[in-house]
């Protein structure tokens, strides 16, 4: 079993908000395509990362999680990349971590 976990920020790069509705879609398409997902909206993470020696970005993030009994590389590589298009990110990061379901 794997936990795929994706962060989405909350804001574009000029700081304004994404609408709700290109989460909806987020949900939607991973409820069709794993059968479910989980997703954390009431207390976004704050992500800080270091750009250079100066400069730390920091975004709000959603996370959405994924249960899936095979890892598809292939079609995560393809969504990340419709991700960091819709969202109009360098990059979006997913992750996935082997899992044992209790």
């Amino acid at each position: 079993m794997h936990l795929i976990k994706l962060l989405l920020p909350l804001h574009d790069n000029r700081n304004q908000p994404f609408d709700r509705a290109v989460f909806q879609v987020v949900r939607d398409e991973l409820t069709e395509a794993f059968g479910g997902v989980t997703a954390y909206f009431r207390s976004p993470a704050v992500g800080l990362w270091q750009e250079d020696d100066k400069t730390i970005n920091r975004d709000d993030v959603v996370t959405f999680e994924v249960l899936s009994s095979e890892l598809n590389e292939t079609w995560w590589t393809n969504y990340r990349k419709q991700l960091e298009e819709r969202f109009r990110q360098d990059e979006v990061l997913i992750f996935a971590s082997a899992v044992t379901k209790l």
